[in-house]
């Protein structure tokens, strides 16, 4: 395998794994309303940033690739968001795990920029 298809397939793992990380440490957090709506949002974001990545590798052109990796960027962002709000709330006592989910969706924000920008 060349290094662009194997670099394709760690990231698609990478946000699987990110998705699925945010989602079992969504279940572990402080029970009540605002962690509700604040789990909510920190999963779409999380689920959307590796489902969006799959689709832009399956982009019909460069500029659907560009505008799928601008979601993936955003939706990226905005998962780290909602850490540093779930932080800033103390609504988790593993700080350990949010501080690592944290940095992963920092890198994957960074990753993905620079993916973005390499398009054109």
């Amino acid at each position: 395998m060349n290094n662009k298809i194997e670099f394709i397939e760690r990231m698609k793992k990478r946000t699987r794994k990110f998705a699925v990380d945010i989602i079992l440490f969504c279940n572990s957090l402080k029970r009540c309303n605002a962690s509700s709506v604040t789990t909510y949002q920190l999963v779409k974001a999380a689920t959307s940033t590796g489902a969006n990545y799959r689709a832009a590798c399956r982009a019909r052109s460069k500029s659907e690739f560009f505008s799928k990796m601008c979601i993936v960027v955003e939706e990226a962002d905005e998962s780290e968001y909602w850490l540093e709000t779930i932080h800033d709330a103390v609504l988790s006592d593993d700080i350990e795990e949010l501080s690592r989910l944290t940095n992963e969706a920092n890198e994957i924000t960074r990753i993905m920029t620079r993916a973005k920008s390499s398009t054109y």
